[in-house]
């Protein structure tokens, strides 16, 4: 199961999120859940870097299926909370349509 924890603070604004794990759904290389949960989180890294330049630290480790993202500055820029945003709703449908066997969500204020 991937399990992702999008951190908030107690105002409910974003300080990063952690993507742990692989969906298990097929064998690698054919398993469409977790690409589609890679693609979602890697597109989004990549246009908060490049689109709107925001602050942050990207850890990851691609054998073991950890991504960390965390924010340096608060709030995110309105064009940032709106990627973000994105990025939970696409999560929350990959969730709904193949269940929490294979793809969690969760949120932890810090």
């Amino acid at each position: 199961m991937t399990q992702i924890t999008f951190h908030k603070t107690a105002m409910g604004e974003y300080q990063g999120f952690t993507c742990n794990g692989h969906a298990g759904f097929a064998e690698y290389g054919e398993d469409i859940v977790c690409a589609s949960i890679s693609v979602l989180v890697i597109n989004t890294i990549n246009s908060l870097e490049k689109i709107t330049k925001e602050p942050m630290d990207v850890e990851a480790d691609e054998e073991a299926g950890i991504i960390r993202c965390r924010f340096f500055e608060q709030p995110l820029k309105e064009t940032s909370r709106v990627l973000v945003d994105s990025l939970r709703l696409g999560l929350a449908q990959i969730q709904k349509q193949y269940g929490t066997k294979y793809c969690k969500l969760t949120f932890e204020e810090v």
